[in-house]
């Protein structure tokens, strides 16, 4: 990782330039600077959630001026195709996404397509710290429990890994009123999913050589007397996987959120369990645009509280070190990066 200097992006006809003001630092990041994303060309500025300001508007744009605040789902839609016209632009054919598909946001400024399709427009009200999240790790954990998971009030729910978007997971369930285990290696993370919302919290093995910590399923089902009605894996390793999966009690929904990288050429899934308990097996892949508002006015309202899931705001500098680590690091909260701490850089790979 280098930070340096680059041109600044100039916007497509249906696109925007934003300045940004706040970015998350996510493992989905360090998934495209490990390799496990083949759209990615080198060199590359990462980054794909964020808030910020529009500075420069597309010829086509219409629903977008200079000065708007904004963030943006980090699957942007084409805008016209069947998908897209259908509300779904998460699973758009002809999507982009800042960071992968194109230079993101660890910048001072980011280029966004599709603008009138794809933008998010922030409230005053909804700080930085609480807007940063939206694009990626809040809204992706949102749209898994109520859109695909469909969470109700009094059900058990399982998270396993309590990073940014189990955190997320362990606040969105708890304010639908489910009753949250969340599961992780690290007490720390632990004591903060406790704090806000999670009922029980379960210490899973931190890796080879710690001490036997115990079954994490076999623990989620004496604690939920059968096993979770939900489970979701929100760090994408086959151990994780298995742990989430195996929580469930039987006819159990999963919502695989963590990517989950093929082991010689596929993931490795319980498929067994899956059948004989009949488990819905679930994808998830952010939430578009159009779905925001109810989300949005839970954030206005206080029912939902992201910017309390932030940990610390560094500067790219910092960033660029933090990233290639995400993978082993064992953070306590959302890190977010702040491009203004630096005078026309951007971080690149």
């Amino acid at each position: 990782m280098q930070v340096r200097a680059v041109a600044d992006p100039v916007p497509s006809s249906a696109g925007v330039v934003v300045e940004v003001h706040a970015t998350g630092l996510c493992r989905s990041d360090w998934h495209a600077w490990a390799g496990h994303d083949d759209g990615v060309v080198l060199p590359h500025v990462p980054g794909h959630e964020l808030v910020g300001v529009v500075v420069a508007v597309g010829t086509d744009v219409r629903r977008w001026t200079v000065g708007d605040r904004v963030t943006t789902p980090f699957v942007c839609g084409c805008g016209t195709c069947e998908w897209c016209l259908n509300g779904q632009a998460q699973v758009c054919p002809d999507q982009t996404q800042p960071g992968f598909t194109h230079w993101g946001s660890f910048a001072e400024y980011v280029g966004l397509h599709a603008a009138d399709a794809n933008l998010v427009a922030v409230a005053d009200v909804v700080d930085d710290a609480a807007a940063a999240g939206l694009g990626c790790r809040f809204a992706t954990a949102y749209r898994a429990l109520n859109a695909r998971a469909r969470v109700r009030r009094g059900e058990w729910v399982t998270v396993v890994g309590v990073g940014g978007v189990g955190l997320s997971a362990v606040q969105v369930a708890a304010a639908a009123g489910a009753r949250v285990v969340a599961v992780d290696r690290t007490p720390a993370a632990l004591a903060l999913a406790r704090s806000v919302g999670a009922e029980h919290t379960v210490l899973a093995s931190r890796g080879e050589g710690a001490e036997d910590l115990g079954d994490v399923a076999a623990r989620v089902h004496d604690l939920t007397g059968g096993g979770s009605h939900v489970a979701v894996d929100a760090v994408g390793t086959p151990g994780t996987c298995a742990d989430a999966i195996h929580s469930l009690r039987r006819r159990g929904r999963h919502v695989q959120v963590g990517l989950l990288p093929g082991v010689d050429g596929h993931p490795a899934v319980p498929m067994d369990r899956v059948i004989a308990w009949e488990i819905d097996v679930l994808g998830s892949h952010g939430m578009a645009s159009v779905d925001y508002p109810d989300m949005l006015r839970a954030v206005e309202a206080g029912a939902l509280r992201p910017q309390d899931l932030v940990e610390r705001v560094v500067g790219l500098a910092e960033g660029a070190r933090l990233l290639p680590s995400l993978d082993t690091s064992a953070p306590v909260g959302v890190t977010l990066v702040d491009p203004r701490l630096h005078d026309g850089w951007s971080m690149n790979c």
